[in-house]
């Protein structure tokens, strides 16, 4: 699950003397951009406060939608009100709503940290979907089309890119990248913004959602509850895709021993398992697996060179029995199988690796022989199918006219990881809210920020079990970003707009325990 670098923020958030800074210029149509500021390093015309926006119409769930897109750029302020950044942003508004107020509003980041909200933009919960196969494999022509699964139909939906990467940009070349690039200034830096945004589009009494896939599951963690403390913003929902560790210790050994029902269902997917297993439905095998690997394999890898080797043998026995590695690689590795090792191993006899990010995708190395594979072979497919078409969408329908380039990874590094504790911050901002939900979606075959991580966060991060009701986990048959599968794109929308639905309180209802 170690994908990305993991984000943090301190319980107490200091108050902040500006929620937005007075006299805030108002924001500039597109043509302006030529005469605006350039980003730092280079000539290429940036205005970090421009916006422009145009007519679309959806057909969603077979309903038309009609909606406007603003595709914009916001400034990040610092503390005497000078701009130091310009935020990229993609803005969907049904603009169909009679009573804004009660419209909810979806605040969406994608993760890295460094990469842009391309990726749930156009695969997820847009109103434009890339062409990919029903599997998520690329396709030529590349392009986009309708997607007649957004939830754009229960929600506006607002498409966040962070400094560096998108559009994006630093503007003072005096600010310290400190400012934004770690764990607590991500998470302090975009609260301001998002009070300006929701300020700027009249959004305050809107019901609001933060969603967050990958590391932007940390940074909406962190975001929930320095969005309550800093700037008075209370939300109804958080929804995790595909999230991180959250900052909750593991230790070595129980980190080892909790990628194991990952393994499994990747060696199901592939059919690796003994006959028993692999003629079970997935879900039905992997109870199995998850039971062990709490009550047995945890234990057991705990106790390092104290355990027996009688008990060392029957462990390696049934870690081989569920992870289709043979019983010897598994005792080689004194029971601690790197994902590196399981992704080059599993299917090393028929010549293939298997991805990272989704272990359905198979890749080619160089040589069988090794410990991890040459290359991701899900994320190169992503890369190829995700790039040209955000391009011609923002800059050919959006009307969205720049030189610069979209950064769908930027640079953003080095990044200061230091005090990672978002899984305490939103439990706390739960625990402070009782209009807040939870909702954790998980592909079972992500080997980065695995399907079984992402429950041991639940467990771990309400042990009292007093917020199991405001708290939901769902599983699909894919990998990291699980909507690209079109299955699992249309069931996962699907659960997002029930989540959004449930967390609403009902006319009256007060906030209260």
């Amino acid at each position: 699950m170690k994908l990305l670098p993991i984000l943090a923020l301190g319980l107490i958030a200091p108050i902040l003397l500006h929620a937005q800074p007075k006299n805030v210029p108002p924001a500039v149509p597109a043509k302006a951009e030529k005469s605006a500021a350039t980003s730092s390093g280079t000539d290429i015309p940036f205005n970090p406060d421009t916006q422009i926006t145009t007519d679309h119409e959806v057909t969603i769930k077979g309903q038309k939608v009609p909606y406007k897109a603003t595709a914009g750029t916001l400034p990040v302020w610092d503390e005497e009100g000078k701009t130091i950044a310009g935020l990229f942003y993609t803005y969907y508004e049904r603009s169909d709503v009679k009573d804004r107020d009660a419209r909810p509003l979806v605040i969406s980041f994608n993760g890295g940290p460094g990469t842009a909200s391309v990726w749930m933009h156009l695969a997820y919960t847009g109103p434009k979907l890339l062409k990919i196969d029903d599997e998520g494999y690329p396709v030529q022509p590349y392009g986009y089309k309708d997607n007649p699964y957004s939830i754009l139909d229960v929600a506006d939906i607002v498409y966040v890119d962070p400094v560096n990467t998108g559009f994006s940009r630093i503007v003072n070349k005096e600010t310290p990248k400190s400012k934004f690039f770690g764990v607590t200034a991500d998470i302090k830096y975009l609260a301001e913004w998002i009070n300006s945004f929701v300020s700027r589009t009249n959004r305050w009494a809107s019901p609001k959602f933060l969603i967050g896939e990958s590391y932007g599951t940390t940074r909406v963690s962190g975001l929930a509850l320095e969005l309550q403390q800093a700037q008075w913003m209370y939300l109804n929902g958080v929804i995790l895709v595909s999230p991180t560790e959250l900052g909750i210790e593991r230790g070595s050994a129980t980190d080892a021993a909790l990628r194991l029902p990952y393994f499994s269902a990747t060696a199901w997917f592939h059919k690796k398992l003994p006959a028993d297993l692999q003629q079970k439905d997935l879900t039905a095998m992997l109870p199995e697996v998850e039971n062990f690997t709490l009550n047995e394999l945890v234990p057991a890898l705990n106790k390092g060179s104290l355990l027996p080797d009688a008990d060392r043998k029957t462990i390696a026995a049934k870690m081989a029995r569920y992870s289709g590695l043979s019983e010897a690689v598994i005792l080689q590795n004194n029971l601690d199988i790197s994902p590196n090792l399981f992704w080059k191993e599993l299917m090393r006899e028929k010549g293939f690796t298997v991805g990272r990010l989704d272990s359905r995708y198979l890749g080619i190395d160089k040589a069988n022989a090794g410990e991890s594979p040459d290359y991701n072979a899900e994320l190169t497919s992503w890369l190829h199918s995700f790039t040209p078409p955000i391009n011609m969408y923002l800059r050919e329908e959006l009307k969205w006219k720049t030189d610069l380039k979209y950064y769908m990874f930027g640079p953003v590094h080095p990044w200061d990881r230091n005090g990672d504790h978002t899984a305490e911050n939103l439990r706390q901002a739960m625990a402070m809210n009782p209009y807040l939900h939870l909702m954790v979606q998980s592909g079972y075959y992500d080997g980065a920020c695995d399907y079984f991580n992402a429950k041991y966060n639940m467990y771990q991060m309400d042990p009292s079990g007093r917020l199991k009701n405001r708290m939901r986990w769902e599983g699909y048959r894919s990998g990291h970003m699980m909507y690209l599968r079109k299955e699992d794109l249309i069931s996962s929308n699907e659960h997002i707009r029930e989540f959004i639905r449930a967390a609403l309180p009902k006319a009256g209802e007060p906030a209260k325990y």
